[in-house]
């Protein structure tokens, strides 16, 4: 697995402050230890500030591209954790929610955990997926027409999805797999 992801390159999505930190190492070190190249992007460049918990400060991590100057035709595979004030505040953003719609497009791997899919709802591409999430996401996303189930990790051609840090082993190996397989061109985006 080592050279699963040779030559791929990854972006992570991280807000300015509230992103789970365990949400967003442990993908990045599984694709970067795979042998992908990462991306950190957000909506703008500079120290972003994560949480443990949602209570708890975390570590802080840099930024690198913002989404203005990132493309989606640059990644072969998007991550984006949870965190309940991280995800809130990108999906309340005009930049990452449109980012987010775009790269879904492509029917490249999107690969969400936790609130993350808060993302997945505002940027309207729920509809008809199967998916899991935080447990208090259920609502929200049965609202925009997707189907919720309660399970530690669920693939719909291409779009990944986890319940919480406690699935991360699942999610990542999921993650570094979905990647590897490439683009899902059987992915319905005709609505997207």
């Amino acid at each position: 697995m080592a050279d699963a992801l040779e030559g791929k390159t990854v972006g992570i999505v991280l807000a300015q402050r509230g992103s789970e930190e365990a949400e967003f190492t442990e993908p990045k070190e599984a694709v970067e230890d795979a042998g992908a190249s990462v991306d950190v992007l957000g909506t703008e460049t500079g120290e972003a500030q994560t949480v443990n918990n949602d209570l708890e400060p975390g570590d802080s991590y840099e930024i690198e591209k913002t989404f203005a100057e990132a493309s989606v035709e640059d990644y072969d595979g998007l991550v984006v954790p949870g965190g309940t004030v991280g995800a809130d505040t990108l999906r309340g953003q005009d930049e990452p929610v449109a980012f987010i719609h775009d790269f879904f497009a492509t029917e490249k791997p999107l690969c969400v955990i936790c609130h993350g899919p808060w993302t997945l709802v505002e940027a309207d591409v729920v509809d008809g997926r199967r998916l899991t999430s935080y447990h208090s996401l259920e609502t929200d996303i049965r609202n925009a027409g997707g189907e919720w189930v309660d399970e530690e990790v669920v693939v719909d051609e291409g779009l990944v999805t986890s319940r919480n840090p406690d699935d991360l082993d699942a999610f990542c190996d999921k993650v570094v797999e979905e990647i590897e397989e490439g683009p899902h061109d059987d992915r319905q985006t005709e609505d997207v």
